[in-house]
């Protein structure tokens, strides 16, 4: 139960990152600011974390980043894009399978309101 209030707590942060900015700053406006919500929110996480990814038998090594990784559960990736696209959706859900994790959160904040199309949950293992 602990992960659902997690993602509560980082999208309850998201929306205050984009209620002050708004749609229009890159990517990295939206990193810095979500960073410094989840410090002061005391939210221990991870900027641009390396994910290993399992291939066969080896792992490989080869700076496959998430945006963020948050209390070693939760996955958050960041755009700043005019849509989401399929791709958006399959590398965040990469990120979950490389590190056998659950849960991600895919937030693009190039939307005039974040809760309407600019934040998607992605679960690992759930078709549908």
């Amino acid at each position: 139960m602990y992960i659902n209030q997690l993602t509560k707590k980082v999208i309850g942060l998201a929306i205050k990152v984009h209620r002050k900015l708004g749609p229009g700053f890159l990517e990295s406006v939206y990193k810095a600011a979500l960073a410094y919500e989840l410090s002061q929110a005391g939210i221990p996480f991870e900027k641009e974390k390396e994910m290993p990814v399992p291939y066969g038998s080896i792992i490989l090594q080869v700076g496959f980043r998430c945006d963020f990784l948050i209390e070693s559960q939760l996955i958050v990736e960041c755009k700043a894009v005019k849509q989401l696209h399929p791709i958006d959706h399959a590398q965040t859900l990469n990120y979950l399978k490389s590190s056998n994790l659950q849960v991600g959160l895919l937030f693009n904040f190039h939307v005039m309101k974040l809760v309407d199309g600019g934040l998607k949950r992605i679960v690992n293992g759930f078709d549908g």
